[in-house]
């Protein structure tokens, strides 16, 4: 049976510090890692070198690649809402923005098949169907492993000049 859980934030985390003071900072719910990752996301736009060493705090032992610098450089420049569409109540008419910031994850049966590796899934208003993010396990504690959640998505009502 799958398995969903709602994850909510008052505000999203600006740098590290503010990562570190959430109660889901403890990494111990793979669940809310991955909202973690997305609210990580969103800092983007604003601070590329704040959003990278939230993600090497999420990614724990192994910290983002040059690789992996220019891969979120590629597929976020000029779609900073790419992130923003995973929270829940957004849409490209609204040009993904929350009124909340609230994400739902969830898993299914394919989720566990290694272990200590968990995939869970995340809903985009902008796309057809969920994209995943790999964790891996340490300890007690999950980590980023890969990142399924950057491929394009319908763009907004505000930049589609069909609109």
């Amino acid at each position: 049976m799958e398995k969903r859980q709602k994850i909510t934030f008052s505000k999203l985390p600006q740098n590290v510090e503010e990562l570190k003071t959430l109660k889901e900072s403890n990494l111990e719910n793979p669940f809310e890692v991955c909202a973690l990752v997305v609210a990580v996301l969103c800092r983007y736009e604003k601070s590329v070198d704040d959003c990278i060493n939230m993600l090497n705090f999420l990614k724990g032992p192994q910290p983002m690649s040059e690789y992996d610098k220019q891969f979120l450089r590629d597929r976020l420049k000029g779609k900073y809402y790419k992130p923003f569409s995973y929270f829940q109540g957004t849409s490209p008419e609204n040009n993904y923005t929350p009124k909340e910031f609230s994400i739902e994850v969830f898993d299914n049966p394919y989720s566990y098949q290694s272990e200590g590796y968990v995939t869970l899934w995340m809903k985009s208003s902008g796309a057809d169907s969920p994209r995943q993010l790999k964790l891996r396990q340490k300890g007690n504690q999950w980590f980023l492993w890969e990142n399924f959640l950057l491929s394009d998505i319908r763009i907004p009502k505000a930049d589609d000049p069909w609109a």
